[in-house]
């Protein structure tokens, strides 16, 4: 139930890192004097990698305890009874210490004599609790609550059966009871902390809150049968013992009635009455005090390289005039002869585009998948060990859900990597933007790069498990553009729906740096998405309400989709013959995800060492 770190997951873990990683408590005492330890013990004093080896492991398992959902997510059970009130004053403080303690012991050790991976995983520990550190300023805590983060939701979406909560055996059910008996003191102080909002004029835009009413209400039932924390007492073993079985449901129908459910009412009505009417008019960040250093704060730790915000906006409009270039030259081939905005009209609107049903929706993204597996095998060496699945998204989040998004596995492989596809509005969701779609969110976009990551050994778990957004979304969009390469985007209607989605993300340089440092309103946004786009007046909504609730995050994709691009035509240019585009695509997704100007590096040594005989 909190943010996330840097790095793109899905929804449900949207909520549960950023604030999860400020708290700790005390540190094992072996492992600031372990070579000393080990020393005065007579045995082999450790090298400054393996000190630093062990620290970090420390630093996971503390992690792990403040955070008991990183924990859940990652398949670990050992804290699924646990959910700390994250939004405190008391947790934040707990996190600022947490991160002091931890950079300053890790910065005792030094980078000098390091190299590889050693020096890797000590470059990004330290830029990643320095940039924690400065983020600090922002107060990010006092708008808890928006369309996109929605706290009773993903309550919801933990308790439901159905995520990564898990329901198997009576300790389970035994561990949601007392975890999701801490949920109402957390709502309860989201409204504090909102309530402080309004008096400081740290508030969300009022065209989102709006949104948050109708998903309460659909979560929000006098009957506990009717809510979706009833999926796991409709759904619970046979095996249980009677005696267990009354219990557990009898002890959930108390939750659910008496605690949870007045909690997701006093939320809506605090919204609808107090929240509400002090909500702000304006969709950008330049509103808040401090705002525009807030939103330039945010777009680095989203493109984790420091750009200006107006230099990200002029890239957006050089791309889009590029894109809209390759576009045209596609309506030559299919013989279309208006407009841009007319080619734009006919995709969104022409029935042969449309799915028929949800069944074939899925059906249609299963032959994807099948499609694909040659040219995977042809241009991949490292694949991930990992699960798949392809599911719909859950109906009570559907409407302001993206087109299609990704949950990695957990751990200890129990649970596979789901590829979610938006089925709500079906006439919206486009043939042509399918198998462009699943290359970005599945195979080999997240599933590959992220799934991989979390299989890597030898490498410290705030590695394995977080990341950098830009590098994420930019290998899951560069993903997209070497479709053709791996046997898909062979029609052109579906190469428009890669171009479409590029350009998508190019128009987001545009319009996210336009809301929050230009002072862009909903509406020109809107305009703007759908003057150079296909997409629709339904995507174009959520979307513009997806750059308002989470500023900056939409910088990523295309800045880190044009540096693995730009690397892979260094090396093709040095390497000439020599060039191997597996080779290659190993060394982007061998280390996980690592900051764009270590990426940059990284590959320009591994072009090197391929130059040598």
């Amino acid at each position: 139930m909190s943010p996330r770190v840097p790095f793109r997951r899905p929804a449900l873990i949207a909520l549960a890192v950023a604030f999860a990683l400020a708290g700790a408590a005390a540190l094992p005492a072996f492992a600031a004097d372990a070579p000393q330890a080990a020393a005065k013990a007579g045995t082999q004093v450790e090298t400054k990698a393996q000190t630093l080896d062990r620290l970090y492991e420390a630093y996971w398992e503390e992690t792990l305890k403040l955070n008991p959902l990183q924990a859940t997510f990652q398949g670990d059970p050992r804290y699924n009874d646990q959910l700390p009130n994250f939004l405190t004053a008391e947790f934040r403080k707990q996190g600022h210490d947490f991160t002091v303690r931890w950079l300053e012991k890790i910065e005792a050790i030094g980078p000098e004599g390091l190299s590889g991976q050693d020096r890797l995983s000590y470059d990004i520990f330290v830029k990643n609790a320095k940039d924690s550190l400065e983020g600090e300023r922002f107060p990010g805590y006092l708008m808890p609550m928006n369309q996109f983060t929605n706290l009773a939701g993903f309550a919801a979406q933990l308790g439901s059966g159905t995520g990564p909560q898990p329901f198997k055996t009576v300790k389970d059910y035994d561990d949601w009871r007392a975890r999701g008996r801490q949920v109402p003191a957390i709502l309860d102080q989201a409204i504090a902390n909102m309530r402080e909002g309004m008096r400081a004029g740290v508030v969300q835009p009022k065209a989102l809150m709006v949104k948050v009413l109708p998903q309460l209400d659909a979560l929000t039932s006098d009957d506990p049968e009717k809510t979706l924390f009833w999926g796991p007492i409709k759904n619970m073993p046979a095996g249980f013992s009677d005696a267990d079985k009354a219990r557990i449901t009898a002890e959930y129908r108390t939750m659910i009635a008496q605690e949870i459910m007045p909690a997701f009412k006093r939320m809506r009505a605090f919204i609808a009455t107090d929240y509400l009417p002090a909500c702000r008019d304006s969709a950008g960040m330049g509103d808040l005090p401090d705002g525009k250093a807030w939103y330039a704060f945010n777009a680095y730790q989203s493109m984790s390289i420091r750009r200006s915000p107006e230099e990200v906006h002029r890239i957006g409009l050089a791309e889009v005039a590029r894109i809209h270039g390759e576009m045209r030259k596609v309506m030559a081939q299919v013989g279309f002869k208006g407009t841009l905005q007319e080619f734009f009209h006919v995709l969104n609107t022409d029935k042969k585009f449309e799915f028929a049903s949800e069944e074939a929706l899925l059906a249609h993204y299963r032959g994807i998948e099948a499609k694909l597996e040659p040219g995977l095998k042809r241009e991949f060496n490292l694949m991930p060990k990992a699960g798949f699945e392809i599911r719909p998204v859950e109906a009570f989040r559907a409407q302001s859900a993206a087109g299609g998004e990704y949950q990695s596995p957990s751990e200890d492989g129990s649970r596979p990597g789901i590829f979610y596809v938006n089925t709500y509005d079906l006439p919206s969701r486009k043939t042509w933007d399918s198998e462009d779609l699943f290359l970005h969110e599945a195979k080999p976009g997240h599933h590959f790069q992220i799934a991989i990551q979390q299989e890597l050994t030898g490498i410290p778990k705030f590695r394995r498990f977080g990341g950098e957004t830009a590098f994420t979304e930019g290998w899951g969009l560069y993903s997209e553009t070497i479709g053709k390469e791996l046997g898909l985007l062979d029609e052109p209607y579906s190469y428009v729906g890669m171009l479409q989605n590029e350009l998508w993300r190019a128009i987001r340089l545009v319009v996210d740096t336009g809301f929050h440092s230009k002072g862009w309103t909903r509406d020109q946004v809107i305009a703007y998405m759908r003057e150079n786009s296909a997409v629709s007046e339904v995507d174009a909504v959520a979307e513009a309400e997806r750059y308002m609730a989470i500023p900056g995050q939409a910088l990523a994709y295309k800045t880190g989709q044009m540096k693995i691009t730009e690397l892979r035509a260094r090396a093709e240019k040095a390497l000439g013959d020599r060039f191997d585009v597996r080779a290659f695509h190993d060394e982007i997704l061998k280390d996980g995800s690592v900051p764009l100007d270590i990426l940059d590096a990284k590959v320009d040594r591994w072009i090197e060492g391929q130059k040598k005989p």
